[in-house]
């Protein structure tokens, strides 16, 4: 008899049956049967649910940006574990980090059951698989100064859930977000995030609102943090790197606004900061020639505006 983490394929059964996530949504009982224009309709108002599922979460949102916060303030990491969709979220988001917001590649880390392959073919018995997720965690030599942020639909994961429990005992901080109620919550961490904007319009389709949830509650996560460790500066991302046209244009563009530099002269002054966008932005507001205002910047551990102000 196949068991998954120690459980009979009836108690697997009886489990899936009890989630929120696999419930039939009465107001898409006959979608079979509607036209185009009333599916995107329902689709559309079921939708909404989403950002009201996750405003709940706020508060949990919040401590679990702290943890991020003050880890990555130390050294620390940030690592998404999930399967399925929810593992292709964790990594699209932990691979926007780089360009973004110029964090190491090892700063943020997406983990998805089945490894790299499972991001563009479907391996759904990857989610299993209860020995891997710790494996792969050791394999990255977790620590205590990390987060392990687990991120699952259904909860019952058990990829998932035997990542974060091992993430648990090497002392590292352990977030899980699902879109399961908080009181079905069983899994020990630090911080549950739990939106639950409710069943599927195709029942157990997790991509569906449940994905949306989950990038959304990822996208704050990451964002808040950045924010916090003075990644922006009023609400430009100063930090990026500027390695395509699009982003040094952007560059540019930026040094322009906050400067009422030119075109030109924001060309030059980019330039002149060997096209470190902080570097031009202080230099340009504090009237510092690179190796000042890179002093300043360091000094400031990289905020901007305190740098600008000599703090």
């Amino acid at each position: 008899m196949s068991r998954i983490k120690g459980k009979s394929p009836k108690e697997v059964y009886d489990e899936i049956s009890s989630l929120l996530t696999e419930e039939r949504n009465q107001e898409s009982m006959r979608v079979d049967e509607m036209s185009v224009a009333e599916i995107l309709d329902l689709m559309n108002r079921e939708d909404r649910k989403v950002a009201e599922a996750v405003a709940k979460e706020l508060p949990y949102i919040e401590k679990a940006v702290n943890f991020v916060v003050e880890s990555l303030s130390r050294g620390g990491r940030l690592f998404y574990i999930g399967a399925g969709t929810s593992g292709r979220l964790g990594v699209l988001d932990a691979a926007e980090c780089p360009p973004t917001f110029s964090t190491p590649a090892e700063t943020v880390q997406g983990i998805i059951a089945g490894g790299p392959e499972a991001l563009v073919i479907s391996m759904e018995g990857a989610e299993d698989d209860v020995e891997s997720g710790p494996l792969e965690l050791a394999r990255r030599k977790l620590t205590e100064r990390d987060v392990a942020l687990g991120i699952a639909a259904s909860r019952r994961t058990p990829y998932v859930v035997q990542a974060i429990e091992y993430a648990k005992s090497k002392g590292a901080k352990t977030i899980y977000l699902c879109c399961n109620p908080r009181a079905q919550m069983d899994v020990e961490v630090d911080v549950s995030i739990c939106p639950t904007p409710g069943p599927e319009v195709i029942t157990g389709s997790t991509r569906m609102k449940a994905g949306t949830a989950q990038k959304m509650v990822l996208n704050m996560i990451t964002t808040t943090s950045m924010i916090r460790m003075g990644k922006v500066y009023e609400n430009l991302m100063v930090d990026l790197q500027a390695k395509s046209q699009k982003l040094r244009e952007r560059s540019k563009r930026i040094i322009s606004i906050l400067t009422g530099l030119s075109y030109e002269e924001a060309s030059d002054r980019l330039k002149k900061a060997k096209g470190n966008l902080k570097a031009a932005i202080v230099m340009s507001k504090a009237d510092l020639d690179l190796p000042s205002a890179l002093s300043r910047l360091e000094e400031a551990g990289g905020n901007v505006k305190r740098a600008i102000r000599g703090e």
